[in-house]
């Protein structure tokens, strides 16, 4: 009898996992996913302003003082610029400075402008002191654009260092904005230079009018030219600085004198390019004349 009894219990040791519960199957037959994320690899940036020149270059015949003299003056055009185009980022063309200069024009091609001297790439745009075409020694030449000799060249003749105002004298020694000239101060004489440049102003920026007079009434008759008038970017890039940053609400605009406009700083010459010196300009007054070429060749002194 325990014989068979004991043959029973092995045979049920034997037959265990036939009898085994259904809970114990399922956890022996349980498959466990895990889930991993796995991030992928960030693509290559681009540096699709690899090379950008974001200073002005100058020449190396500069001496140490004269560079930095321009330095400051290219830095301060900037702060210029900065500024006219910030005025017209806040208020459009519903500021009443807007207006008196441009008119009903649309405001984005002003801003454009002011923007490109401010962020343009600067390669190849080069100032220079070594008088390459002679006409540093004309009389009252202060610098010029060297046009199809070198187009995107500037001289700065030993004149402009001699008579060139800070931005920071803005409204001061006797300074108005409607009987001054625009070239007082090394801010708006390089704001001029710079739309020379074909880089900037792309041939399209030229002299339409000149003088504030002739500004004014530009944007009363033809305000679609007043965004390319040279003059009139200068002017309202002068007068938002003078009302808005020098003298805050009041500025420097002055009465407009009937008499012709008093030549405070030396002439902004832009010679019609030759491989020899030009001749300056015949003068009718003691004072040196406002020169430039314009796009067809002709040379118009105020």
């Amino acid at each position: 009898m325990a014989s068979l009894l004991n043959l029973s219990l092995l045979c049920l040791a034997a037959s265990g996992p036939a009898f085994a519960s259904p809970a114990r199957l399922a956890r022996a037959e349980s498959t466990v996913t895990v889930t991993q994320t796995v991030e992928a690899p960030s693509p290559t940036s681009t540096a699709w302003n690899a090379g950008a020149v974001t200073e002005y270059p100058i020449h190396s015949s500069c001496n140490h003082t004269e560079r930095a003299q321009i330095k400051r003056g290219l830095k301060e055009a900037i702060i210029l610029a900065q500024h006219a185009k910030d005025h017209i980022l806040r208020w459009g063309n519903s500021s009443e400075l807007y207006q008196k200069y441009f008119g009903a024009a649309p405001s984005g091609e002003a801003i454009g402008w002011f923007d490109k001297i401010v962020n343009v790439d600067k390669a190849g745009i080069l100032f220079r002191c070594d008088n390459p075409d002679g006409n540093c020694a004309n009389e009252g030449w202060a610098g010029h654009w060297r046009g199809a000799n070198a187009t995107d060249e500037t001289v700065i003749c030993p004149l402009s260092y001699e008579t060139r105002r800070p931005l920071v004298a803005m409204c001061g020694l006797g300074y108005t904005v409607a009987n001054s000239e625009t070239n007082i101060y090394w801010a708006s004489d390089l704001v001029h230079r710079l739309f020379h440049v074909p880089k900037i102003g792309e041939g399209v920026v030229e002299h339409y009018a000149d003088g504030y007079e002739g500004a004014l009434e530009l944007a009363k008759t033809k305000p679609e030219e007043t965004v390319r008038n040279s003059e009139t970017l200068q002017y309202f890039a002068l007068e938002a600085y003078a009302f808005d940053i020098a003298v805050p609400g009041e500025g420097c605009l002055g009465k407009v004198d009937p008499k012709p406009r008093t030549s405070e700083a030396p002439a902004t010459e832009t010679p019609t390019p030759t491989a020899t010196a030009l001749q300056a300009p015949s003068a009718t007054s003691d004072a040196p004349k406002e020169c430039h070429t314009h796009s067809d060749g002709v040379v118009h002194c105020d």
